[in-house]
Order: structure tokens, then sequence, then C-alpha cells
């Protein structure tokens, strides 16, 4: 795990070049604190900060030289061993004995398609000096951030807007559309948009090319929905779901350096804790817990899966007002973007926690959500695409058996209703455009409308896919990052495997979410000897949900509510004013949007 900066840039000399490489480094040390070294081959300047996870030699530093290839490297290749013995095969050779020689190497025999042969995540930038081309690549679901900029011929990048943030003739004009998206939905990007207007990221699954002045951006790697399955039994899908995740867990736990992994006591987290253990159960695994005894404590959960598999190390951590106040600009320089939800606080001091306990690799549970149906929201397009095959009695009972787990009130039970129903004659575009249009009574023109492609006639479906590719793990994997690299950690997501996910995406909705209301069937099911017993019936799905939008705001964060209204010029002063003054008084019921209105307010006036 490490961070990357660079740019071709032909107009400059070597020694600005150096300067202007170790510059942008420096903004980015955490990520890398252990080695950092820059090279410059004419118009191209490639720098690394390295965070020492496989082989550890100083060999293996960056960037690295292979034959006539050169390479910045962000992330970790879980199957290099795998991909290294096909290559040894071929005649290559290796002088070290980790992922970044054999990314090398596997660019050499297969070209740009070589990161088709990886599991894993990354960001790279490798020059090819024969052929005088620079290959930028990003894993297929976005784990890893690549940002660019260009200016004529030239191309700027780095891991972080930190890094480009140093460069002399970096456009700080905000992206107000992006604000806009974070303030209503919570998103830290959409697409290739960032929060300032010529910034850009790399979409996840993109190649990006220059040579020769110009640039080429392509899509890799998709989800095939027109790919042919087999019909399997439920059974047959159980056995392939279990054997797809215990590989996948086996593969991220390759490391050089002691690992530890986020236990919230949920099926996910739960999940990868007790297949780790079962796979290597004389391994000590250090587990790490954030709770808050004011809002979601779930440590008798936790103790659950600590007393099902000894081998786990547990370390408990609730944060004082105190420290959340004292940590908060911290966290925000950190963040890059604003703020926009109490939880990546839970989740900055869980990393905190587990690099005060001596790890350096934490796994964690992001994609499991995204790809299974784990969240609330889906039963909206579920029991919307049963109404509009017209297959209402299924809908009535999916909608009752969902409504007797929550506890619904007659009330909640329409709106669900409703919204299922406009969800039933509307595609994924226009939902989103309708939950973004609620921001519109704050703005003096309306919020620019959201373009989400039709991946897939299944609802359901393309309702996932994008949650995976656009709308919400997007924001989780940017803190994810930021978060773990902010004390030097790197984190891994098995469930983002792309094997699990093509698999999860031939299965139908029934063996995601079934009839009696239960989510994420399949993992459950598959698991279920692998989970203690109280987490295999666990219903509730709690996120990493905290005190904040309303303790914190009013408590040890209410400096933040002293907002220059002015920075938001493109908002209705008064309305916000309303707004948050209301809040003040008492009225928590928009209490989530005061929270990113305040936040953002910090950004701007602190980072923008």
């Amino acid at each position: 795990m490490c961070g990357i900066a660079g740019f071709i840039d032909s107009q400059l000399s070597a020694d600005v070049m150096h300067t202007m490489t170790f510059d942008m480094l420096k903004q980015i040390v955490h990520r890398g604190p252990e080695d950092s070294s820059v090279y410059i081959d004419g118009p191209v300047a490639l720098g690394h900060n390295r965070l020492k996870i496989i082989d550890l030699s100083d060999e293996a530093n960056q960037p690295f030289e292979y034959q006539d290839v050169v390479v910045a490297f962000n992330g970790e290749i879980y199957n290099y061993i795998e991909v290294r013995q096909i290559l040894l095969q071929k005649g290559y050779s290796f002088r070290t004995q980790g992922d970044t020689e054999v990314l090398c190497a596997a660019y050499k025999y297969w070209g740009e398609s070589c990161v088709e042969q990886f599991m894993g995540m990354w960001a790279f930038a490798l020059w090819d000096k024969t052929q005088k081309k620079l290959f930028c690549s990003r894993d297929r679901f976005g784990i890893k951030p690549f940002y660019y900029y260009t200016r004529g011929q030239h191309l700027y990048f780095g891991s972080e807007y930190k890094a480009l943030k140093t460069l002399p003739h970096f456009c700080a004009d905000i992206n107000r559309e992006q604000i806009n998206r974070g303030l209503q939905i919570a998103w830290t990007g959409f697409q290739q948009e960032t929060f300032y207007a010529t910034l850009k990221s790399l979409e996840p699954s993109y190649n990006l090319v220059w040579q020769n002045g110009t640039i080429q951006q392509y899509k890799y790697w998709d989800i095939d929905f027109s790919k042919q399955t087999p019909a399997l039994s439920f059974e047959e899908k159980k056995e392939k779901f279990y054997t797809l995740f215990s590989d996948s867990v086996r593969l991220h736990a390759r490391s050089d350096v002691p690992n530890g992994t986020c236990l919230s006591g949920g099926l996910d987290s739960s999940a990868i804790s007790g297949m780790y253990s079962k796979l290597l159960p004389e391994s000590k695994l250090k587990s790490f817990t954030v709770y808050f005894e004011d809002g979601v404590d779930e440590r008798p959960f936790v103790r659950d899966v600590v007393n099902k598999y000894p081998n786990l190390v547990p370390y408990y951590y609730t944060p004082t007002g105190q420290e959340i106040s004292d940590h908060f600009h911290h966290m925000a320089y950190h963040a890059d973007t604003p703020v926009l939800g109490s939880s990546y606080i839970s989740h900055y001091f869980l990393m905190k926690l587990a690099k005060s306990e001596g790890v350096t690799v934490v796994i964690d549970g992001q994609g499991s959500d995204e790809m299974l149906g784990g969240y609330l929201h889906s039963f909206y397009r579920i029991i919307g695409q049963h109404i509009s095959s017209f297959q209402w009695l299924k809908a009535n009972n999916l909608l009752h058996a969902l409504s007797e787990r929550e506890n619904f009130s007659a009330k909640r039970r329409r709106d669900f209703l409703l919204r299922s129903v406009v969800s039933a004659f509307s595609n994924e575009k226009r939902m989103y455009n309708l939950e973004l249009s609620q921001l519109n009574k704050y703005l003096m023109a309306p919020a620019s409308d959201l373009d989400l492609e039709t991946k897939t006639s299944d609802k359901f479906n393309n309702f996932l896919y994008h949650l995976l590719f656009n709308t919400t793990l997007q924001p989780l994997l940017h803190y994810e990052d930021r978060n773990s690299m902010a004390f030097s950690l790197e984190s891994r997501v098995p469930f983002l495997n792309h094997h699990l996910a093509e698999f999860a995406f031939t299965l139908h909705s029934e063996d995601k979410i079934n009839s009696r209301a239960e989510t994420k069937y399949i993992l459950r099911e598959s698991l279920k000897d692998v989970l203690p017993q109280r987490v295999y019936e666990r219903k509730d799905k709690k996120g990493f949900v905290t005190p904040g939008e309303v303790k914190w705001l009013n408590g040890p964060l209410t400096f933040l509510l002293d907002i220059d209204y002015s920075r938001f010029d493109w908002m209705k002063k008064e309305e916000l004013i309303k707004l948050v003054n209301n809040y003040r008084s008492g009225d928590i019921s928009k209490a989530g949007l005061v929270w990113r209105i305040a936040c953002t307010h910090y950004w701007l006036k602190n980072f923008a």
C-alpha cells in the first residue's frame, strides 16, 4: 500500500521535475512513510511513497524498474504468486519476492491486458521506455484512488487531491454540481467528477494511456449481463459462494506484516473474521471494534464471534467527545473531501485503534451489501420489480414480511409501498434524480441531472450494479482508503473479488433477498457453520451508526455550525439559515443535511 504521484511535462528541467515530484510526495507521505523515491526519464516523472507489506526488502522499493518498463504502483495483486508461476513457465525471471515485479513482467507478456489477469486492488502508472507510453490503470471496483488532470498534452496524476494541489498550475475552481451531490446524497464523487472542476478521477475498471501527447481511456472489465450461466440448485450455489469467498479470504490473508480485522458483529465482518480463523486457525488475528454506549453497541455479537474463534484477540474502543473534537481537523484533512457522514469518524477511530495495536493490514467488509442486497432500499426495487411484472401477491407478501420484521407503522408501510411503486415505473437515473431534486429548494438554480446507464432490464440487478460502481460503494471506498492511509495502514476488502461479483450477478433475486425478507440470504446460508448462531440469525442492518448528526453536532462539534453562508453563493442564504436555525432549536428531521452543510463549509473554509 503506497502513494503515487507524477506527471508528463516536456517543458520542465530534470531538477524542477525532481523538486515538484518530491513536493507532491511530501503531501501524501502518510500513505507510505518507509521510502520516498523519484524516477525521471525525459518528460516523465514517477514518484512513490512505500508502505512495506509484501517483500520487505529495499530491493522492492519503487519506482521499480524491470527491463524497459518502470512502475509506480499502489495496491496489492493478491494472486501474484499464481501469476508469477505462469510467467516463470514463459521464461521470465525475478529478483524480488513481491507483486510489483510480477506486475511489470505481466505487462511485458500480456501488454495492457495484463490487468485482466490480476485479482486485487491497484492504481498504477507504468512507463514503457521503448514505446514512450504511460500506461495507467485502476482496479475493477475503484478500491485504490487515481486522480489526474491535463494541460494541453501534459498529464499530472496522484493518489490524493493533496498531491496535485501542490502543483503551481493546479486549478482550484470548485465543482458546485459535485458539492450539490455531496450535500443531498453524500457522494464523494460521481464517475470522473471530483470536488474540483478540472480534477478527474479515473473510473473503476478503466485504463488510461498517454502516448504522443494524446490520452485514451477504455474499460477493461465489466459485469456481463448477457452471459448465459448454467442452472444451479440453491445447494450448488451455496457451495460455489462458499468456495469463492474462502478463496478470496485466503488470498487477502497473504502478507509479510501483521494482519488485523475490523469486527462490528454484523454479518459481513463476522463472516470475514470467521473464515479467516477457519482457514488459519493457528494465527493470532487481532480484531478491532468501535462502539458507542449512547449509539450502536454491538459488543455482544462481537463476543459471540470471539468466543467461537479463540485465535481472535479483541480490542474495543469508544472515543470521547473531547477526542472527537480534538481529532476532527486531522480527520477532515485526510478525508480530501467534505466529511459527509459521521460514520467516517467511527471508522477513523477504528483505524487509529488498529494502528495503536501494531498491525499494518486491516481486513474490512465493504462490498457485500452492494452485491447481495443488504440495504433497506433494496426492497423498493424488488417490490417494484414484482409490481411492474404484475406479480401483485409476491409484492404484497414481501412488503408484509418486511413490515413485520421492521415493525413498520401503518404510515411507514404506505410510504414504503409508494416508493416501491415509483421504482416500478422508474429507472435508476430517474430515482436518483428525484432524490437529488430535493435539494432544489435551497438552490438558486436546479441541480443538474445525473446520468446512470441502464445496464440490464432486471431492475434489482441494475440497482446493485450502480451501488457498486456509481453510488453507495464509491464514497465508502473513498473513506476506507483515506482513513486507513491516515495511519499508514493497508485496508483489504475480500468481498470485492471480481469472481465473487460475477457470480453474484448470476443469482436470482430470491437468492439474495428471500420471501421472508432476509437479506444477503446466499451469504447467510453458505456461511451458516462459520457464523455464530446469533449473528447468523440477525436480520437488522445497523451500518456504522453513530450519535454524530445529533449529539456530536450539538456537543463537541458545535463549532461546525458557525457557518459563513457567503461560501455557498449558488444557494439561497435565507433557506440555509432557516434550516440551521431550526436544527439549533431542536428540529432534527434534517440533521443529516445540516451535518453535510456544516462539514462542507468546514472543507471550503480550510481545504478548498
